[in-house]
């Protein structure tokens, strides 16, 4: 006789009878030992380090897409020069310039420009098990430095595609120096190495200012420095420079999408219980979210405002949305964050005329993208609090304020010792022909457009 039909019946039966014992087994169930969290915090790092260092490749391609033919060799090999320098320098002064860990020169505002040459010397867990790790309270030091190596970069990626078309190549490589080894990491120690703006209770989830704007202060410094191109502005109106392939920087805007969530879900810096996975699921969603509302908010306001939708204008607006969620992405209901995110694409759309008004030449609209944007979501954490809960609106224009203006004025000065010394814009010739030719020394390419 089969019983198989029976045997949910049964198990019911003695769930009822045997309710202790299930309890029982509950409570006895095991905690998650520190070695597992410390592994699960590690891989939360490399995964998000990956997804965010795959954001390097979008921001080339946007750049690639949105600059003309002539100078796309260019973008390329100066996307790739600033990742790699930015990846020494971080290693050399800027990881222990960030994170001096309470061994501070100057109290909560300078560590010292102590190498970082002794980051991740050999530690292995052995039979000692986590005793062993070099951070065992937290995650390994590699999977951090390489998570924190991403975020410098993508500063410095900003800095590249405002600049495109007109900028000399090796000066902008020693700026990406400077920016990645010294500026960047100071301003970014006030906050997140336990600076003194950390103690202020400025709160910054992810980076809307101490990363976004803080490339787009430099940015900026570097757009006035530099002047516009060559016919950007003439006889009071804004000629339209197309750019080369707006599929590749739609490809390149889909790839800072989903770098997005490495670059947020990263910065929950935990993933050793079910409530931080929650919480990562959450940031994920908003993050999301953001993007989503950004796109359609610029969609819906460029029909409206020029009668015609705009696609550049949409690729940053879902990327506007993308940084004013950056600087709180935990707190937010899903309907804030669209709503946060539909206000920084509307923000891309108003401000880039804005800049156009100014003579401000940004080719690829980083500053309003990065720099406005990055300053509403800084705002916005005001309106949830923060994930402290406690974040005050005096308080966070403070950080703003510090971080932009000391990035700002650092970088000015930089920029005008470069063009003092070594020069940082081509020539006319050179500008016209264009830097793949002038800097690169390929050959040009020819023009279809006279027949």
């Amino acid at each position: 006789m089969k019983l198989t039909k029976y045997v949910p019946v049964l198990a019911a039966a003695a769930a009822l009878a045997l309710p202790g014992a299930a309890l029982a087994q509950e409570e006895a169930a095991p905690a998650v030992s520190d070695e597992v969290v410390w592994i699960l915090n590690s891989l939360l790092f490399l995964i998000g380090g990956f997804l965010v260092f795959f954001m390097a490749a979008g921001f080339a391609m946007l750049e690639g897409g949105l600059v003309r033919s002539k100078n796309v060799t260019m973008q390329m090999t100066k996307n790739v020069g600033l990742f790699s320098l930015a990846a020494i320098m971080y290693w050399l002064i800027g990881y222990n310039l960030m994170y001096p860990l309470g061994d501070w020169a100057i109290e909560g505002w300078f560590s010292g420009l102590f190498p970082s040459w002794g980051v991740l010397e050999p530690v292995y867990l052995n039979d000692e098990g986590l005793a062993a790790a070099d951070d065992a309270g937290y995650a390994s030091t590699g999977s951090d430095f390489i998570f924190q190596l991403m975020f410098c970069a993508a500063t410095a990626s900003i800095v590249s595609g405002a600049l495109a078309e007109r900028i000399r190549l090796w000066p902008f490589l020693l700026f990406v120096i400077v920016l990645t080894g010294f500026i960047y990491p100071l301003t970014a120690s006030w906050q997140w190495g336990g600076g003194w703006l950390s103690e202020a209770g400025f709160s910054d989830f992810a980076g809307s200012t101490v990363v976004h704007a803080c490339g787009a202060a430099a940015a900026l410094a570097g757009a006035i420095v530099l002047g516009p191109r060559m016919g950007k502005y003439k006889d009071g109106k804004v000629n339209p420079m197309p750019g080369s392939n707006l599929a590749l920087a739609t490809l390149g805007m889909f790839i800072l999408w989903l770098g997005w969530f490495g670059f947020n879900g990263g910065s929950q810096l935990a993933m050793g219980s079910a409530g931080d996975v929650a919480d990562i699921s959450r940031i994920f969603s908003n993050t999301n979210m953001a993007a989503a509302s950004g796109a359609v908010s610029a969609l819906i306001l460029t029909q409206l405002v020029y009668g015609k939708a705009d696609l550049t204008m949409v690729l940053n607006g879902a990327l506007a949305g993308l940084v004013s969620i950056t600087a709180e992405p935990l707190a937010p209901t899903l309907l804030l964050a669209l709503i946060i995110g539909a206000v920084g694409g509307a923000i891309v759309v108003f401000t880039v005329p804005l800049l156009d008004k100014m003579k401000i030449d940004d080719v690829v609209g980083a500053i309003p993208v990065h720099g406005f944007a990055g300053i509403w979501g800084t705002f916005a954490v005001v309106l949830t609090g923060g994930y402290h809960g406690e974040a005050a609106l005096g308080t966070q224009v403070l950080g703003m304020v510090a971080i932009i203006g000391t990035t700002f004025v650092l970088s000015l000065i930089v920029w005008f010792i470069l063009k003092a010394v070594v020069g940082i814009r081509v020539d006319e010739e050179s500008e016209v022909n264009g830097l793949d030719v002038s800097e690169l020394g390929m050959e040009a390419y020819p023009d279809f457009s006279k027949g």
